[in-house]
């Protein structure tokens, strides 16, 4: 996934192709909500903070069809103390709506990370929180779990 940030959101452009198949000639709609997540986690870039998905629930208004581009936008709609409540849309080509997503992740400490692997893998994202290149920018993209240029 190529990420970019546009003030405060998150935006990618993603396609899904046959090894994403759900039914034939579309997208798995499992798959429409893992693109959902996966923005979402960089909006975490954004916010500063770790977090993990507490909920995520996504709206399917039409099917999405293999081999066309995708333009999925995310940001953070509200705080309420560690809740960070999320919205994303996934629009065509012609700019309609095909998919929606909102989900409520959970600020914790780096130290949660200690249990299930290493913090040291994630900690430089919240170190510059401004790390994700603007959209109208040649910057490589941004790959979780490598250190930032």
């Amino acid at each position: 996934m190529r990420v970019f940030r546009k003030d405060d959101a998150v935006h990618s452009d993603v396609v899904f192709t046959a090894r994403h198949v759900g039914a034939p000639g579309l997208a798995h709609g499992g798959v429409v909500a893992t693109a959902c997540d996966d923005l979402f986690g960089f909006l975490l870039y954004v916010v500063g903070e770790p977090a993990v998905t507490g909920s995520l629930q996504v709206d399917y208004h039409s099917p999405a069809v293999l081999g066309t581009t995708y333009s999925i936008w995310a940001r953070l709609e509200r705080r309420d103390g560690r809740r960070l409540h999320m919205h994303a849309t996934g629009t065509d080509p012609s700019g309609r709506l095909c998919f929606e997503a909102s989900a409520v992740f959970i600020v914790v400490p780096l130290a949660h990370f200690h249990r299930y692997g290493s913090p040291e893998a994630i900690s430089h994202v919240f170190a510059n929180p401004s790390t994700i290149p603007a959209a109208d920018t040649d910057e490589p993209e941004l790959v979780k779990g490598q250190p930032l240029p």
